[in-house]
Order: structure tokens, then sequence, then C-alpha cells
């Protein structure tokens, strides 16, 4: 089984280049389904849980080619679909339960499997099941699959007030009210970068959609929907994740491609922790003021507040800060995983339910650390950066779910990393 060897070395100089968005992707390829003519995205990132959706969408029916190394992804779904997603696909990705959808939208019914994914907490399927309830469809749990069925003459607009903003509900319903008849409204939509770039590929094939990036979305169905060729949004995560690289070791670095507007809530909590970043033509370059970052408050929030993805990155950050910090996570209850292997490096945190003290350490000692899921994985190889001796992380297949060619752009800035087998 892979790990991966990290070394501290001291302070990072140089450019990484940010690629699309995993999140923004997993949504963008079930839009294919909704048409029957091809739908293409650039900018695709290269990750397993691109494959997963391939794989998945493949199985239903869809065509999909991938071109220039993976970048590209050319899909076409004009053949007959199969309405049954399959368990031992979708067990392996949430964001799987985005075929439901697009599924109703164009056959009248679906049967999909519960999803899988990381184990960070409960993620309830009801708030997408009662926001495709209120566009007509039934929806009832059998046997572990949700067996969804649209009225006679298919899904109809309809108006529904999210009791939280989940980003997967509210891409279902969008995909979904895109094709349905009438006028359909969503209330307390999540409001995240990703929506609004669906939201803009959908447009793209034709679908009218006004609201997205605020709270109320509204959507007029249309009879069909055509083609298109669509750029992935950059991945405001992977973005945010190498920004705290030079802010943990030092140096000055570069992230190709990033935009302020992706990430405020985040640079703004940089600034209160000494760390300097600035927009120019190029990206966001970022530097620390000072050799130790200062202790900050967090509470994570729905966009375009301070990101749960960002949470256990800037927990290793925040770990060799002066003070004691408190991170609040509002988004999932089991997020804070990481912090028993944070600990063993010599960090000093204490968990109290959903939220978590971190006193500031003068440095972390390597160790040998397993990763717990996505974002954890990348909190500690971010602490072994910043650690005396050398810091062995296993389980990183979940890193690879999220994190495309990490080992190659952090050595590319000065790391010292490498995948081994162990």
């Amino acid at each position: 089984m892979d790990s991966i060897l990290v070394r501290g070395n001291g302070p990072l100089h140089g450019d990484i280049e940010i690629t699309g968005a995993k999140n923004a992707c997993l949504a963008l390829m079930p839009a294919t389904l909704l048409s029957e003519e091809p739908l293409t995205l650039t900018n695709a990132p290269r990750l397993s849980d691109i494959k997963t959706m391939t794989a998945l969408l493949e199985s239903l029916g869809a065509e999909i080619s991938s071109l220039q190394a993976g970048k590209v992804q050319a899909m076409g779904s004009h053949g007959d679909i199969s309405p049954i997603a399959d368990y031992e696909i979708v067990r392996k990705m949430r964001a799987s339960n985005l075929v439901l959808g697009p599924l109703l939208a164009r056959l009248g019914h679906a049967v999909v499997s519960l999803p899988g994914g990381c184990a960070i907490g409960a993620r309830p399927m009801d708030l997408h099941t009662t926001a495709l309830e209120a566009l007509g469809a039934q929806i009832e749990l059998k046997d572990g699959y949700l067996h969804a069925k649209a009225p006679m003459g298919g899904l109809r607009g309809g108006v529904h007030k999210m009791r939280f903003p989940s980003v997967g509900a509210t891409e279902n319903f969008l995909m979904a009210a895109s094709l349905a008849k009438g006028t359909s409204v969503l209330e307390n939509a999540a409001r995240e970068p990703e929506i609004v770039d669906l939201a803009d590929c959908l447009r793209k094939m034709g679908a009218q959609i006004e609201g997205d990036g605020t709270s109320r979305i509204e959507i007029q169905g249309v009879d069909r929907l055509h083609g298109a060729t669509h750029p992935v949004v950059t991945d405001r995560i992977e973005l945010g994740t190498f920004m705290l690289a030079p802010a943990i070791c030092g140096g000055t670095v570069t992230c190709l491609g990033g935009r302020l507007s992706l990430i405020e809530s985040f640079v703004e909590t940089l600034d209160q922790a000494g760390i300097d970043v600035t927009e120019n033509e190029r990206g966001l370059t970022v530097t620390r003021r000072s050799d130790h970052v200062k202790a900050v408050d967090i509470t994570t929030a729905p966009f375009p507040g301070f990101p749960t993805d960002l949470q256990a990155q800037m927990m290793a950050l925040l770990c060799t800060a002066k003070g004691t910090s408190t991170l609040e996570e509002t988004i999932f209850e089991n997020r804070f995983m990481h912090a028993p292997e944070l600990t063993r490096m010599g960090a000093q945190i204490q968990v109290n339910g959903g939220t978590a003290q971190v006193s500031g350490v003068e440095q972390l000692k390597g160790a040998r650390v397993m990763a717990t899921d996505l974002r954890a994985s990348v909190s500690l190889i971010l602490a072994g950066l910043a650690a005396e001796g050398e810091t062995t992380v296993s389980r990183v297949y979940h890193l690879d779910r999220g994190y495309e060619m990490i080992e190659d752009k952090l050595s590319g800035i000065g790391a010292q990393i490498e995948r081994i087998q162990e």
C-alpha cells in the first residue's frame, strides 16, 4: 500500500498550478444525462473520484472519452440510459447521488443506491429527496436504494425551502428543475462557486436559471437541453490547501489561477494569522509576515463562510501558532479525526464535541500517522512539511481522490516529499 514520506526542510518558493475543481466536475459530469447532445468539460482534474463518476455514468449508458491526458472529458448520452445506479459503484463516493435528479428529469424514474464517501459524519439524503419531491417526485427507500418516480407527464415546477443549504441537494434540484414543466424556486439554496459553475454550464446547454450565487434560485423549465463545452472552475479547496504550504513553512508561493473571489473568508482568516495574500494576473501570491503565525478562532460555515473542507488543513497551521486557537465545526459532526494523528506529531489539541482547542507548540516532530479522510490526509502532509524529521502518512488512497499529483506540485516548490511502497 502506498504511503507519503515527508521531510521538513524549511521555506518553500515557486509556483503551483491549481487544477479544476473536483467538486464542480463531479456535479457537471451527470449533467450529460440531461441531453442527447455531447457535453465537453475542459480543465477537468485527474483524480480517482473522476474515474469513479466516469464508471458510474458509463454503467448508466453514457459514453465518455478522456482526452488530453485526462484534462478534457467528452461525454454523450444519446443512447439508451439505464435508471439504475448500482451499489457497487455508488458506495465508493458521495457525489454519486448527483445522478438522481438528471435520471428523474430525463427518464421519469430512477433507482439509486445510498452513497458512500469519506466517514466525516451524517450527510442525510432527505435534503435531496425533499427537494425533488417539491417537483412532484415520489421517492421511497427500499433495500438500501432510493426508488424515485416522476408524476405522469414528468417533473413539474415547484417551490422548496431547504432546512440547510446543501450543495449536493441544490445541484440535484437545479438539474432536475431545468427540464421540469413550469417555474421552480429553491430557497435557502447553497451559494458555493461550484453551484454557479453548474448553473453556467446548464445555461450554455439552454437552461433558464437566475439567482445562482444567492440563496434564492429560480429555474424556468425547458423542453430540452443541447450540447455545450464548459471549463471547470478553479478548485478553491486545492487553492486554499496549497496557500497553507508557505504559511506553515515560510517562503513565497504563487498559486497559479487562484482568485480572491473564490476564497475571501479563508484569506481574511489568513490575514488575521499573519499571512499576506496578494492577487495578481497570474494568481494568488502567499507569504508569511514573521517566523510564527498568530492564533485565530474559526467557525466553519456554508459559503461564503470559512469552508469545512479547509478546517483540517488550517488546524495543521495553527499547531505551531503563538497562542491558543478555537476551531468550531458546524457542518459535519465527525470531522476532527485528524486531531489524534496531529497529536502524535507533538500537537496540543483538545476536542470537545464540535469544538477543538489548539495550543501552539514551538516545533512539531515527524511521526508515522494515518489518513482518515481526504482533507485529513493533506493536513498531515502539511504538518509534516513543518515538522522536524520524517513523517510517513499511510492510507493515502484518500488523498488521490482530491489532489492531483500532489508530490510533484509540492516538490516543485522545494518540499521533500515522495510516494513510497510499504
